[in-house]
């Protein structure tokens, strides 16, 4: 995983939608696991529906991940197509475990106004490149995510 300020800086760059907001709350709340982030905002903010956005490579490992059910049943989700996860995040535990509560793609636009658990499955365009070659070619050494790192 790249360091905070350049995940920052891209998310930054990426985020051209007027409402989308990149913040750097989770480094100033100081929270350690996503679930809790949630909660938080969710306390301070109870009139906004909030979508959680994701990889399907994180989708095949969420599991793994501190109050992983509890992110599901706390907003809707978006998981974007990621090269070679797909099948496996399908097929994953998570997955498995809220199948019910999938949404056709086509209700995409939709899925802010769904009552969690309520999640969405895009398939988009593919970039073949690796995000791990990507940090390569940029120097940044390689480590385990958060949530993994912060596992007992």
């Amino acid at each position: 995983m790249a360091p905070f300020a350049e995940r920052f800086r891209s998310a930054v760059a990426a985020a051209r939608h007027p409402r989308i907001k990149v913040s750097d709350l989770e480094v100033r709340l100081g929270t350690r696991y996503t679930a809790d982030t949630i909660a938080l905002l969710k306390r301070r903010f109870p009139r906004l529906k909030f979508v959680w956005l994701m990889g399907a490579d994180n989708l095949r490992q969420i599991s793994g991940w501190q109050h992983w059910p509890k992110i599901f049943t706390e907003l809707s989700i978006a998981v974007f197509d990621r090269p070679t996860y797909s099948s496996k995040a399908l097929a994953g535990k998570a997955a498995r475990r809220f199948w019910r509560f999938r949404v056709r793609s086509r209700q995409a636009k939709r899925i802010a106004e769904l009552e969690p658990p309520a999640w969405v499955f895009l398939h988009i365009p593919l970039h073949r490149a690796s995000a791990s070659a990507i940090r390569a070619a940029r120097g940044v050494r390689p480590r385990e995510p958060k949530e993994r790192r912060a596992q007992p």
